[in-house]
């Protein structure tokens, strides 16, 4: 349909507003979906590519990664998905699915790079989105579209590290920050089997995190405390953004243990390779999370009950949810409501 009109919120230009605006959708394709927005959860990384903090983000922008809506329309060759399903939309658009990480799920680190749902794209700010239905999830009926949204970028970056690193019951997890990130790193280090520690340096958020599932809290930079926990983590999952004294974590580790950063600090680490090699200790990453883990995620989340926490706005009122999330007084999640 030639005439075709998607209604979104855009920013014009880096630092701006986000205003109503409407586009042409790109043709759709044989293997494309047409998802009807319900909700958005509002990232940091929407902020990100609104302010153009990575010299990656094109204007007119609709931004929005963490979309939930229902199938509206469909390309001839998508026979997974149908029209009415409830789906979820997260970072990654699509990826060449051909390289060796593609095919064993690993599209988050595809070998060519992959698309971002918001890099060069529309996303979820919108009444709709077009996308590739590949890289599209069924919501589990256990979980609202509130709550999933959340999970489709915040949730699968910490999943997807957990998963990978917690091989044994009882393994002590240690969780930095308590956040939109943490609260459910915790959550789903507890479900996973491991003994939960919660790391923040605000001693009022102890109720809180253990309420999220942590069986242990520490305040972070407290020097008894630090000294205590010395050599005792298998795994350490680091959300936050800031900067902090990676030697404290890195001390922090047993032998074979793990300091593993989904946050992104603008630092460096200097690691000390003494340590590193007499404990077999390991500094890795990891970046959102493949096909294979986010279904799997959704379905775990609804399986054990696992949701954000989170406070829904109207779309209408989206400026005043970025603003908020600007200043770190989101709790611990907004999601858009968009119906």
């Amino acid at each position: 349909m030639c005439n075709e009109k998607f209604n979104a919120y855009a920013v014009m230009e880096a630092g701006g507003k986000l205003v109503p605006w409407s586009y042409s959708p790109e043709a759709m394709g044989d293997w494309d979906i047409d998802v009807k927005i319900t909700h958005n959860g509002v990232c940091h990384t929407d902020l990100h590519m609104r302010d153009d903090d990575w010299d990656i983000s094109q204007f007119p922008l609709v931004a929005g990664h963490e979309v939930v809506g229902e199938i509206v329309g469909k390309g001839k060759l998508v026979k997974n998905l149908n029209i009415g399903d409830r789906v979820g939309l997260g970072w990654i658009r699509d990826s060449c699915r051909s390289c060796d990480h593609c095919l064993s799920g690993q599209e988050n680190i595809c070998r060519e790079g992959y698309t971002g749902l918001i890099v060069g794209h529309h996303g979820g700010f919108a009444d709709k989105v077009r996308v590739p239905a590949d890289f599209a999830y069924r919501i589990p009926d256990g979980l609202s579209s509130a709550a999933a949204a959340p999970l489709l970028c915040a949730g699968i970056t910490v999943y997807t590290p957990l998963r990978t690193h917690i091989d044994k019951l009882g393994m002590k997890v240690g969780v930095m920050g308590i956040g939109g990130l943490g609260h459910l790193a915790l959550q789903y280090a507890n479900a996973m089997g491991a003994e939960v520690t919660a790391f923040s340096t605000t001693k009022s958020k102890e109720e809180e995190a253990r309420s999220f599932g942590a069986h242990n809290f520490l305040q972070w930079g407290n020097e008894d405390e630090m000294a205590e926990a010395k050599g005792t983590f298998d795994l350490i999952v680091c959300t936050i953004s800031a900067d902090a004294d990676w030697n404290m974590a890195f001390d922090l580790l047993a032998n074979n243990g793990k300091l593993c950063f989904v946050g992104l600090p603008v630092s460096e680490m200097k690691v000390p390779l003494l340590p590193l090699i007499f404990g077999q200790k390991s500094v890795v990453g990891s970046i959102v999370g493949g096909r294979h883990f986010m279904q799997e995620m959704l379905n775990f989340s609804a399986v054990h009950g696992i949701e954000p926490q989170i406070e829904v706005m109207p779309i209408n009122e989206i400026n005043e949810a970025m603003d908020k999330v600007a200043a770190n007084k989101a709790r611990y999640r907004i999601v858009l409501e968009t119906v």
